[in-house]
């Protein structure tokens, strides 16, 4: 008979118990596995953020506009390689529950600070020579069903165009693939066609995303930008784009902290579960693994099968938990249908989630295994009998 057999044998002695506790372990890990997605969508873009790329925002507020007459001057900087505008559009489609981030931009600028978008040379160019051109995000023309050549109209709930409405047309000239983690969940247009349409705030933008030449003088750099502008009408704040993703998402909550004070409970109870149940076991079968020992199985065998047992259980309903919340999630997409811009299981949160099943089979099955040790084979006997 094999350690497996023995194994498998052991753990059908109290298949109810054996059942609960291998579901206890399945959720655990399909809860991890989806929470670490939702903890992806919020801070996914910290991940991939350009160590090269700095932005720039009002020193007061985030919502004070900048004069765009400071682009020259930051492009003039010294250690500044590129630069480009953008602004936060406020907009939605047709009811305000279809709501999604646009931005108008410097557009051929834009895409070279952002080599992540990946486009056709065609869909750029007709980006570029269309006026009232759009470039969607994948995720955004997936979530409306949109494609290439369709006409949107898109309500702004702060600009006003010239007209005097607020819905502004688009004409799609392309969609954006881009590696995961990269925000597609939102549209990008021409800041000349957005400058010149808007009623008001003419010459101002949101913010500028720029780009060093050397990313070990990013520090350096954005002391000589603020500097330039301090004691103006409109001093400036320069921060890595890190640090400027890590703070905006950080007005919702520590996402991270919370992940990781979520996982610490669910895994602290369902070690003590998982513990529990093998103690139990151990203590059912003191007899079997008396006589086991007395029929030659060495007292390290014995352990080595009561750490099998608990490491089994643990890899079978850990390893399903994590995969069916990883179909879960690739499959099923966004929960929220699109407010989340990138819904997905980051490779390093499956290792982490891995290494944690290992160490739960191993830590509970740690004291039963070490209980063994010190049971006698003959007082052991004597009990059962």
């Amino acid at each position: 008979m094999t350690y497996l057999s023995l194994i498998l044998a052991s753990l059908g002695r109290r298949k109810v118990r054996t059942i609960f506790t291998f579901l206890s372990i399945l959720v655990a890990f399909f809860l991890f596995g989806y929470l670490a997605a939702i903890r992806s969508a919020f801070v996914g873009g910290v991940d991939v953020a350009g160590v090269d790329r700095m932005i720039m925002t009002d020193k007061v507020a985030l919502i004070n506009l900048l004069p765009e007459s400071y682009r020259q001057k930051i492009l003039a900087t010294e250690g500044v390689a590129d630069v480009a505008a953008a602004t936060w559009f406020g907009g939605y489609y047709q009811e305000q529950r279809n709501f999604f981030a646009q931005f108008p931009v410097d557009s051929e600028a834009y895409l070279r600070i952002y080599p992540e978008m990946k486009l056709s040379d065609e869909e750029r160019s007709q980006w570029l020579a269309d006026r009232q051109g759009a470039l969607l995000g994948r995720a955004l023309a997936d979530r409306f069903g949109w494609k290439k050549g369709d006409r949107i109209p898109i309500t702004s709930g702060i600009w006003q165009n010239k007209e005097g409405t607020r819905t502004w047309d688009f004409n799609v000239s392309g969609i954006f693939d881009a590696e995961e983690g990269f925000d597609t969940s939102g549209m990008l247009f021409h800041y000349e066609y957005f400058d010149e349409s808007r009623a008001f705030g003419d010459g101002l933008v949101g913010w500028y995303i720029i780009r060093i030449e050397n990313a070990e003088e990013l520090a350096d750099v954005a002391t000589r930008l603020d500097a330039q502008f301090a004691n103006s009408p409109n001093e400036t704040k320069t921060a890595s784009e890190k640090e400027f993703l890590q703070g905006f998402a950080n007005q919702i909550g520590d996402i991270g902290a919370i992940f990781t004070a979520i996982v610490a409970v669910v895994f602290f109870t369902l070690l003590l579960v998982v513990t529990n149940t093998m103690a139990q076991s151990v203590r059912e079968r003191t007899g079997d693994l008396a006589t086991m020992n007395i029929l030659g199985f060495k007292r390290s065998s014995l352990v080595g099968l009561v750490l099998g047992e608990s490491a089994l259980l643990a890899l079978v309903g850990g390893g399903l938990g994590l995969g069916i919340a990883w179909l879960a999630v690739t499959l099923g997409g966004d929960p929220t249908g699109g407010f989340l811009p990138s819904f997905f299981i980051n490779p390093r949160d499956l290792i982490a989630g891995a290494l944690i099943i290992l160490g739960v089979g191993l830590l509970a099955g740690a004291l039963p295994a070490w209980q063994t040790l010190g049971v006698k084979s003959v007082e052991a006997l004597r009990r059962v009998v």
